[in-house]
């Protein structure tokens, strides 16, 4: 086998050492999922800000109401795309912090799953609907 091959078995054919620590991993994740996640409001507040400008200077130009408004309505469709993509990656932040604790016993404190009933009414109204 010649020197190359021999290389390249060596580095496809078996697995190599971990390079870093899980701790130093998670760590890692952590502040990048961070990261993106203060990246995806600041995108949501430029966006909201420029929906404002946008607004603000057709109607302080005097210029016709409905100039602009597939504009608008597109800059609308991306705030939306961003939302979304937020609750997706919420799910993603979710799943790690399953993989946290099943690996490593835990990490941030993250919050609960965001939902659209106060948990608290709900249990109040179950309570109400028992008696």
């Amino acid at each position: 086998m010649t020197n190359t091959k021999q290389n390249q078995t060596q580095t496809f054919g078996a697995r190599t050492p971990a390079t870093m620590s899980p701790a130093v991993a998670q760590m890692r994740v952590t502040r990048d999922l961070h990261d993106a996640e203060a990246a995806l409001d600041e995108a949501l507040i430029r966006q909201a800000n420029l929906l404002s400008s946008m607004v603000t200077a057709r109607r302080e130009a005097g210029l016709p109401p409905f100039l602009g408004q597939d504009a608008l309505m597109r800059l609308l469709k991306s705030q939306q795309a961003m939302v979304d993509a937020g609750g997706e990656l919420a799910r993603v932040h979710g799943r790690l912090s399953t993989i946290a604790v099943e690996t490593m016993g835990g990490n941030d404190a993250c919050p609960k799953t965001a939902t659209l009933v106060d948990p608290d009414a709900a249990a109040d109204s179950a309570v109400a609907d028992a008696a």
